[in-house]
């Protein structure tokens, strides 16, 4: 995509770096002492009380009734969603697993991708629904297990609402699980084990590296599962993005004062869109202020542990700076950006030893083996879909062929009414059942 010179040319002026500095101090410095880590953070505990409040006007929505004394019950209504929007994929330990892979009530929502609150969650979602199967993701390998023990139907008269079923089903248990489950919402244990921050689960895949935890010394994959357990979801993702969101208003709300009443520039020219290259270098040097005061901060009291220094990250400052880097590159070096990162890549690996080299392998060979599974999973659910597709049309179609008998057409009509799900009592099959509907 070729950008306008309008897109690149504009440029800072000392005023525009003073003021994306400025607010992001002002972001780092409420980040450091208002949202900290998980456990000691003062926005936490109101993104813990917000999302309480969101699980419970979201239970009452749905029907639930609390016994009197239980209006504030959020275990309560966690139970009711629980029992509402029960799943196949809900395995919560090792031996309900199968022994499959190590995995604990703390971390099932972390492992399980059905559970993942994004396109990835859904998407597995869906597809472990309509196989009667479980999906985890641990120490970087793709692991599925048989569930049709579980005995749950998907609900649904054809494929668009199964697939309609499946979605509100999967939205139904994220948020039983958003605010922890119901056992674990109980007086005595705490805030309980949310759902992951989107696509955090990813990083199952990183079974590499040697950070230094404690006395141990564990890879990227389990670090970051430890980080989950001690708290690190969803509810803390929504704190961290309150100092995030801040800064970026506050920069873009100075700048469309400082170009309307410093500049004396028209409204329509002070809309603060990405088109003007100010404003996207503000908000890079407002989110790279932000980033360093919080990446500082962690180093310093995480006393060297891995684990608490990923504690004290803001994950999604980072991930805010990341893109707005990449969206600036990709607009003033457009295609020149992926000739530099495939020369800056072939030297790195040229400087790279062979046990380095070996574990680069062995991480490029597993996410082959994750993409070949993928695959694997997507056909056989396309030929699932399909077989359903030809099924159903071709009874609908004998239902209404003019050159087959009524009693052909009718047992086609029977049969399509069969695959649709219609109950046994409501199918009509003879003319019997026909003169009994209209009496009825």
């Amino acid at each position: 995509m070729k950008y306008s010179e309008e897109w690149i040319s504009a440029k800072c002026d000392k005023y525009d770096y003073l003021i994306a500095a400025f607010s992001g101090v002002g972001a780092g410095l409420i980040d450091i002492f208002f949202v900290g880590a998980p456990g000691n953070s003062a926005l936490c505990n109101f993104t813990d009380a917000q999302a309480d409040k969101l699980v419970m006007k979201f239970s009452k929505s749905l029907g639930w009734s609390p016994r009197v004394g239980q209006e504030e019950s959020v275990a309560s209504a966690i139970g009711f969603l629980e029992n509402k929007f029960t799943v196949n994929y809900d395995q919560a330990h090792k031996v309900a697993a199968g022994g499959a892979l190590d995995m604990a009530a703390k971390n099932h929502h972390f492992k399980s991708l059905s559970h993942s609150p994004d396109l990835v969650g859904l998407f597995f979602s869906i597809l472990d629904q309509f196989q009667g199967k479980s999906t985890f993701l641990s120490d970087g390998q793709l692991i599925r297990i048989d569930a049709t023990s579980s005995k749950l139907r998907l609900e649904g008269s054809n494929l668009h609402s199964k697939i309609f079923c499946g979605f509100c089903n999967w939205l139904g248990h994220i948020m039983s699980d958003l605010a922890g489950s119901s056992g674990g919402r109980g007086a005595m244990t705490g805030r309980g084990s949310g759902v992951a921050i989107p696509f955090m689960p990813l990083f199952q895949m990183c079974d590499f590296g040697q950070l230094q935890v404690g006395k141990n010394r564990n890879t990227l994959a389990i670090v970051m599962t430890k980080v989950f357990q001690e708290g690190y979801d969803l509810r803390f993702g929504a704190a961290m993005a309150i100092p995030v969101i801040l800064n970026e208003l506050m920069i873009r709300v100075l700048w469309v004062i400082k170009n309307r009443f410093y500049k004396k520039k028209e409204w329509k020219e002070c809309i603060p869109s990405q088109k003007h290259a100010d404003l996207r270098m503000m908000l890079i040097v407002g989110h790279g202020t932000l980033c360093i005061i919080d990446g500082a901060d962690a180093a310093i009291k995480s006393g060297g542990n891995a684990v608490a220094f990923v504690l004290r990250l803001n994950i999604i400052g980072w991930a805010r700076l990341l893109v707005l880097v990449f969206k600036e590159l990709r607009i003033r070096y457009g295609n020149q950006i992926m000739e530099t990162f495939k020369s800056f890549f072939s030297e790195m690996w040229d400087i790279l030893n062979t046990s380095e080299r070996q574990l680069l392998y062995q991480y490029h060979a597993r996410m082959e083996a994750v993409d070949r599974d993928l695959n694997i999973m997507l056909n056989e659910f396309i030929d699932m879909v399909n077989e359903e597709y030809l099924l159903m049309y071709g009874e609908l179609e004998a239902s209404f062929n003019e050159e087959l008998s009524s009693d052909q057409r009718l047992y086609h009509s029977t049969k399509l009414a069969e695959i649709c799900g219609v109950e046994d009592e409501k199918i009509i099959r003879s003319d019997e059942n026909l003169f009994d509907f209209f009496e009825n």
